[in-house]
Formats: structure tokens, C-alpha cells, sequence
């Protein structure tokens, strides 16, 4: 099986490249990649235009003609429809992958399942210094004890055996399913235009609805998450929780302003 993985990024370019480079060194190499760009940078564009070469995998580069405000869903649609795989792993552009992550979604591949990770949570001061050393040698259990790292549990590879986890929520920037599971509900919901319940929780949802099962790839497919502030409004997230209200009432499993929308406007 082959994966296609799917970057949610925006205006973070030196994250994006630490990212990139831990992709270059996994154990394995059977998957393409998808930067779904929720804006058009100059610089991101540049960039991958003169250095994707330099990667031992395919790399796509999708944006949007101009910065219309948050589209996330909308891309991620278009990241779909463009996906060559059966695999799709979703993370986002802060968060960067263990060696062993590929392997791990590929291993734990089910037909019906969506498959969730957790991500450790940096701290500012070890941010930077990644940031700044542009090396991957500090993201290991020892170094990130001795840190201000949050959620180093999560750092834990695991693979040998299954796990016992408590059931949480789909996490989404460390996430996977299959193509034709995601496209049965029609793919994300563009009606959601503001950060915070529509990315996750509501994908999360209607794929339970449709009977897809969660199973956990926790400590094995991780991601070591960037430190930055979040700003997010209260009123744009209620805009949202309300949107997800809706759709629960009227048991919209199928979202209507999804892939297939997309795909006729290509």
C-alpha cells in the first residue's frame, strides 16, 4: 500500500521545511506528498519550485489564488481529489513526523477504520532552537524530557504490541483513512470558514455516523508538534459549534458543499 500524505500549511516556511526533511528520512519511502496551501506564498512557491527535487518522493504544491481567509476544508478537498494513493494521512504544517510514521499508518491500515494519532507538544525555547539549529537530533525521549516539551509521553515509539488507550477524538494534524472511506461522506465540509471544531470534530463525526471505527496509532505514528500562540475568536468558533449543531440535528452524514462540489469546479 502506498500513502499519499497531506500537509495543511500556512505561511510557515521553516517549519514546513523541517517537516520536508523528516520525510526524507524515513523507513518508508512509499508515499507522496501534498502541501495543501491555504494561501499563495511567493517564498513557498519559490522554494519548492527550485528545491523539490532534493526530496526522495513526490511533492505537490496546491493554493490558492489569493488569501480569501481561512479555506482549509476547501483545499484539503482539492488535496483529495489530487491524491494518487489509497492511504490518506492529514497533518498539519506545525507538525513534524517520527521516521517510523509511514510505516506505522501503513502497518495499521484497516478497511474500516480512521486512524489517530497524538502529537508532543514542544516547548517555546525548544521550538526555537530547532528552529534555529535546523536539526532533527533533539526531537529524541532523553532531550525531550530534559526540556520544556509538553505531553512527552506521546514521544514514546511503541510499535511491538497493541495498546490499551482510553478513546479520544480524532486528532487533525495527525490523522488517516482510506480515500474511498472519506470520499462515501464527500470529504470535508467548506461551510465550515473559521478555525476550530469544523476541521476535526465534525469529519470525526460524520465518519462514525457512517460506521467507520477510530483505532488508535498512538505511540507509533507520532508527531512532534511546533510551538506558537493560538488565536483563535470566540465568536468565529461559535459560528462554527453552531454549523456542527445543525448538522447533527439533521443527521447530514453526507456534507453537501464537499469533494464532488469541488471537483466540478476544477
Amino acid at each position: 500500500m502506498q500513502v499519499t500524505i497531506i500537509i495543511s500549511y500556512y505561511k510557515a516556511l521553516t517549519n514546513l521545511k523541517l517537516i520536508l526533511k523528516a520525510l526524507n528520512f524515513q523507513s518508508n519511502n512509499s508515499f507522496e506528498v501534498i502541501i495543501s496551501e491555504d494561501d499563495q506564498n511567493e517564498e513557498t512557491v519559490s522554494f519548492l519550485t527550485n528545491n523539490k527535487s532534493q526530496y526522495d518522493f513526490p511533492i505537490e504544491h496546491i493554493f490558492q489564488k489569493e488569501d480569501a481567509g481561512f479555506r482549509k476544508n476547501a483545499m484539503l478537498n482539492r488535496a483529495i481529489i489530487k491524491a494518487k494513493n489509497d492511504l490518506l494521512v492529514f497533518i498539519d504544517g506545525d507538525c513534524i513526523p517520527n521516521e517510523h510514521f509511514v510505516k506505522e499508518y501503513i502497518k495499521n491500515s484497516e478497511k474500516a477504520k480512521i486512524l489517530t494519532g497524538r502529537r508532543v507538544m514542544l516547548g517555546e525555547s525548544t521550538s526555537k532552537s530547532l528552529i534555529n539549529s535546523f536539526s532533527l537530533d533533539k526531537l529524541n525521549l532523553l532531550s525531550l524530557i530534559f526540556s520544556d516539551t509538553k505531553k512527552v509521553k506521546e514521544a514514546i515509539y511503541f510499535p511491538y504490541f497493541k495498546l490499551f488507550y482510553k478513546q479520544r477524538g480524532l486528532c487533525g494534524c495527525n490523522w488517516g483513512i482510506l480515500k474511498e472511506n472519506l470520499l462515501q461522506v464527500n470529504g470535508f465540509d467548506e461551510d465550515y470558514q473559521n478555525p476550530g471544531v469544523g476541521e476535526d470534530t465534525d469529519i470525526e463525526w460524520r465518519l462514525k455516523q457512517s460506521g467507520f471505527e477510530m483505532k488508535s496509532v498512538k505511540n507509533k505514528a507520532i508527531v512532534f508538534h511546533i510551538y506558537h500562540q493560538r488565536i483563535y475568536s470566540s465568536s468565529a468558533v461559535k459560528i462554527n459549534y453552531d454549523i456542527f449543531q445543525e448538522r447533527k440535528k439533521a443527521n447530514a452524514i453526507r456534507c453537501s458543499n464537499g469533494i464532488e462540489k469541488a471537483i466540478k469546479q476544477i
